[in-house]
C-alpha cells in the first residue's frame, strides 16, 4: 500500500504519556495552596494541551492577573513532584520505534515547555527517535498553527503529507488550522463528542487502535 503520511506528528500529555489525571492534580493543589476552590475537573480537563499560563488562565478565567505567576509556580512544584512517577501508556514505546524503523518522520507538538519536553524524553527513553518538536514556550499556543506550520517547514513536508495525533480539541483544532490532517485518541483528556466535532479521520479509544490504524492507512 503506498504511504498516506510523510510526518506523524503527537501530542505528548495523554497522547503517549498518561498523565492526564497528574495534571488536574497539580491543578487542583495549586488551588488550594492558594486557597482557591478547584475549577470543575472537566473544565480542568479542558486545558490539558495548552501552555501553562493560557491553561491556568482558562481554568481559573476569574483570579486576578498578578495571582497567575503564583498560581503557575505552585503548580509546577506539584506536578514535578509526581513527574518521575508517571508513565508511557502502555504499548507506546513499541509503537514508536515501530514507526520510526517504518521511515516516518517523527515529531512532538506539546503544551509542555522546552525544558519539560526534554526532560520526557529523557525519561522515558524516546528522544532519539523523535527528528523535531515544538513546545508552548517557544511558538503560540495550540491551537494556533505555529507548532505544525514550523514542524512542516524544518522537516520539508507539505501539509497533506502530515497527520496530527493528539487527544484533546486543542490538537485537532491546531491540524485544521495548519490544513494538516488530524487522528483522535479518546483514552486521553477530551471526551469523544467534543473530539469528533473536529472531523478527526478516525476516532481511537485504545493505543492497540491506534497502532493498527496507522499500519493500515498511514
Amino acid at each position: 500500500m503506498a504511504r498516506r503520511f510523510d510526518l506523524l506528528v503527537f501530542d505528548w500529555d495523554g497522547t503517549l504519556l498518561d498523565s492526564a489525571g497528574a495534571i488536574v492534580g497539580a491543578i487542583n493543589a495549586a488551588c488550594c495552596d492558594l486557597g482557591l476552590p478547584p475549577p470543575p475537573e472537566e473544565r480542568a480537563r479542558h486545558v490539558i494541551g495548552l501552555g501553562l499560563r493560557d491553561a491556568l488562565q482558562h481554568a481559573l478565567p476569574t483570579l486576578p492577573e498578578a495571582s497567575y505567576p503564583e498560581l503557575v509556580e505552585r503548580y509546577r512544584y506539584h506536578y514535578l513532584s509526581r513527574d518521575h512517577e508517571l508513565q508511557l501508556f502502555e504499548g507506546v514505546a513499541e509503537l514508536v520505534a515501530e514507526l520510526a524503523a517504518a521511515g516516518f518522520l517523527l515529531a512532538v507538538a506539546t503544551g509542555k515547555s522546552r525544558l519539560g519536553l526534554e526532560r520526557a524524553l529523557r525519561q522515558s527513553g524516546l528522544g532519539a527517535f523523535f527528528h523535531a518538536s515544538r513546545c508552548a514556550d517557544e511558538c503560540f499556543s495550540k491551537p494556533h498553527p505555529q507548532m505544525l506550520e514550523e514542524l512542516l517547514a524544518e522537516l520539508s513536508v507539505e501539509p497533506e503529507r502530515a497527520l496530527m495525533i493528539g487527544d484533546t480539541t486543542h490538537d485537532l483544532q491546531m491540524a485544521n488550522n495548519a490544513g494538516v490532517c488530524c487522528l483522535a485518541v479518546a483514552y486521553g483528556a477530551h471526551p469523544a463528542a467534543a473530539l469528533d466535532a473536529l472531523k478527526p479521520l478516525a476516532r481511537l479509544h485504545k493505543l492497540e487502535e491506534l497502532a493498527e490504524w496507522l499500519r493500515s492507512h498511514a
